[in-house]
């Protein structure tokens, strides 16, 4: 496993029953996750008193129970800084277990000691698209959704990195890879972070257990002749690491070498010590 234990704002306190207790800043929220699914004494006082809790609701979806929390407030991550929020089906904008991600993105990209183009696809809130840039990257920071563009924005500019060298793109990402292919373009580094489940602009299905695999082939063909890694994340149930480190070999592997590992993702947890399973991770480097 993976794990992201270089955070100082952020904290798993702790996770029983289908829920988790999380510090982020100042802040105690209570969330639902699948994995929990243990039992603790839950000694911890925020268990009681938290200041937002995201309750489920038995009709489905659920809703936030924002006691005490103000709309948005910012994280720092090392030298990097994002703003948070309370948003609809229990997130935050921002996924902490990545941080480990973050780290080896980084240092792939420093180590490099060249100029390294990233192409970041589902790119979400653009905590990777922030890091890369810190790191000295250029990237392309492609999400479909408009508003989480917008988002990233803001952290690349709460981080400072807002005038690196970084195209920012609301786009289909299989439809944008397709043109970037027929324009030339070529890119050094791939970080993807594909949905379990979605819809495009114009009604098409996306889901992750029949994408991925010819995804992840389109994607090889936006490489360079000399690529440095790519990065592949799933939350998807059932779809394990090791599934990730065959396809990733059997695609990249095949057309440049390298070597794919895969691993899951991890936040430790303060009360118990042990760690919390947080999806699956794949890096492939050249």
């Amino acid at each position: 496993m993976w794990l992201a234990d270089g955070w100082k704002d952020y904290e798993l306190l702790d996770c029983s029953g289908g829920e988790k207790l999380e510090r982020w800043g100042k802040y105690t929220l209570v969330r639902p996750d699948p994995q929990a699914i243990w039992q603790t004494e839950r000694a911890h006082p925020a268990w009681r008193k938290p200041d937002a809790r995201y309750k489920r609701s038995e009709t489905g979806g659920g809703a936030w129970d924002r006691n005490r929390l103000p709309a948005s407030w910012e994280m720092r991550y090392k030298e990097l800084t994002f703003r948070v929020k309370p948003m609809n089906f229990k997130h935050t904008g921002l996924f902490p277990e990545q941080a480990v991600n973050w780290d080896w993105a980084a240092e792939k990209i420093r180590a490099a000691k060249r100029p390294v183009r990233v192409l970041n696809l589902f790119a979400y809130t653009g905590a990777a698209t922030v890091a890369a840039l810190a790191a000295g990257a250029s990237v392309c920071h492609v999400d479909a959704a408009k508003g989480m563009v917008a988002w990233a924005k803001e952290n690349a500019a709460a981080s400072g990195v807002a005038d690196r060298e970084v195209r920012w793109i609301v786009d289909d990402c299989a439809k944008f890879v397709e043109r970037e292919i027929r324009r030339g373009k070529r890119y050094d580094a791939i970080i993807m972070d594909p949905p379990s489940y979605g819809r495009g602009p114009d009604g098409e299905v996306w889901k992750l257990e029949q994408k991925l695999y010819p995804f992840v082939e389109l994607t090889s063909r936006v490489l360079s002749d000399q690529p440095l890694f790519v990065l592949i994340n799933s939350y998807t149930t059932g779809l394990s690491a090791s599934t990730l480190s065959y396809i990733a070999g059997s695609v990249y592997g095949k057309r440049f070498g390298g070597h794919a590992e895969a691993q899951e993702l991890g936040l430790p947890v303060t009360a118990s010590g042990m760690a919390l399973p947080c999806g699956a991770s794949c890096r492939w480097e050249y």
